[in-house]
């Protein structure tokens, strides 16, 4: 490791790195389990079909994407045995977009594969300054966001 190019870098490719960082160890630990084909985006979009599923509309919205770009990415999914169109139960016009049983393997492997990593970093870091960072980073996100959350918690492109 370079000491001294890390020691350079500012806080925000600080924050980047890490977060990239997570990200690839999460997929290629991922692809290991036999999910290759999920990518960073299509996580994001879960996130927004959790729990009870999500419009195409409402997932273009989330995702800050447009509706074709959302309408390919589910049929990639959907072939994929990860989400299922079903009919909305209140606009029988309109399709609801849910996680289907393979979808909800991947989020729990997800789930343990974050947790472990975490585990690993407060192991290196220990859990008191883990748990410093993360207050202290929910308080700077918090304090900037506090009355855009619905708008602000979605990937930056």
């Amino acid at each position: 490791m370079n000491d001294q190019l890390f020691s350079e870098l500012d806080l925000a490719a600080l924050l980047s790195l890490s977060f990239s960082t997570l990200i690839n160890e999460l997929h290629d630990r991922l692809s290991e389990l036999g999910y290759g084909d999920i990518k960073p985006a299509h996580g994001f979009m879960f996130k927004r079909i959790i729990p009870n599923g999500a419009t195409g509309i409402e997932l273009a919205e989330y995702l800050g994407i447009t509706k074709q770009a959302v309408s390919k990415m589910v049929d990639y999914l959907e072939k994929s045995g990860y989400v299922m169109r079903k009919t909305h139960s209140t606009d029988k016009r309109e399709k609801i977009i849910v996680l289907t049983e393979r979808g909800w393997l991947v989020i729990k492997a997800k789930e343990e594969i974050l947790a472990e990593i975490e585990r690993r970093w407060i192991d290196n870091i220990g859990a008191e300054r883990m748990q410093m960072l993360k207050e202290d980073l929910t308080k700077l996100v918090y304090e900037k966001n506090e009355d855009k959350w619905s708008s602000r918690l979605r990937p930056v492109w």
